[in-house]
């Protein structure tokens, strides 16, 4: 089933790699890299040479122990860089909880809300309801982001991952929102220990039961630190195969910082067919 966003109806039969844009000063891989607006929308044209089917512009940190900034001030790191995006001919997502920002990305033109919040901001149900194309990603979170480390705890990881996004759906479908504009995200890093996130990783198969495509994120995180020992600028080889790992086990959508070696990657996988 294809994804639908308000410009684009997406093909998910192969993997799409969607390129992060973090527009902010403390992200925990790339904070500062792209903080000004002409900074981000060149990162935007860079991610498309490199191969991006889909933009993902952030203007909050959401690395562990981070303050999440007042809206306006997020509001005005994404919009300038949203309204560039969308003259790009791909579709833009924007990684926003805030209904003050989604609704401004969404009159801006903007394809995809991305939150990791999935919609339990009060007010950011009402946004995306109002909005009959937009697509939507919803993602499984333990916690905030400013606590989310300390001693996350699961009975059973994926069958918590499972029921929450299960409910998320449901509360989607209660107002209006159809199933083809719904993606889901497990979450890896968000309030998982390492062991979570490989147990995550290797029942992920089992959340498609839900009906509906899968986005993973492991891009740089801190479980593939601690698996290899390297600090967050020397983790692509290592966000390379965790991204493929994902894509074998049913993801369609990769958020990735390394386009152009996730994108060679995946075509290599395809060509073996170890990957549709």
């Amino acid at each position: 089933m294809p994804w639908q966003t308000t410009r684009f109806l997406i093909d998910l039969q192969r993997p799409q790699v969607m390129g992060i844009v973090n527009v902010t000063p403390d992200s925990f891989s790339d904070g500062g890299h792209h903080a000004a607006p002409e900074q981000a929308m060149a990162h935007c044209e860079l991610l498309l040479a490199e191969g991006a089917d889909i933009l993902d512009i952030g203007g909050e940190s959401t690395r562990p122990g981070s303050v999440m900034p007042s809206w306006q001030d997020e509001l005005a790191r994404v919009l300038p860089v949203v309204r560039h995006a969308v003259t790009l001919g791909v579709p833009v997502s924007v990684d926003t909880s805030r209904p003050e920002v989604i609704a401004e990305v969404l009159a801006a033109g903007a394809d995809i809300i991305n939150d990791i919040r999935s919609l339990t901001w009060p007010g950011a149900l009402a946004c995306v309801a109002q909005a009959p194309q937009a697509g939507i990603c919803v993602m499984h979170m333990q916690g905030q982001p400013g606590t989310m480390q300390l001693q996350p705890h699961y009975d059973d990881v994926l069958a918590d991952v499972r029921a929450f996004l299960a409910e998320r759906v449901q509360v989607l479908r209660e107002v209006g929102v159809a199933d083809a504009r719904i993606v889901l995200d497990p979450g890896y890093g968000f309030g998982k220990t390492a062991e979570h996130n490989w147990a995550l990783l290797r029942g992920q198969a089992q959340l498609l039961d839900l009906g509906f495509p899968l986005l993973a994120g492991w891009s740089r995180k801190g479980t593939l630190g601690q698996l290899t020992g390297r600090p967050v600028g020397e983790r692509m080889v290592a966000s390379v195969a965790a991204a493929l790992a994902a894509a074998a086990h049913g993801a369609r959508v990769l958020r990735v910082h390394d386009v152009a070696a996730t994108v060679d990657a995946v075509k290599v996988w395809q060509a073996a067919g170890l990957v549709a």
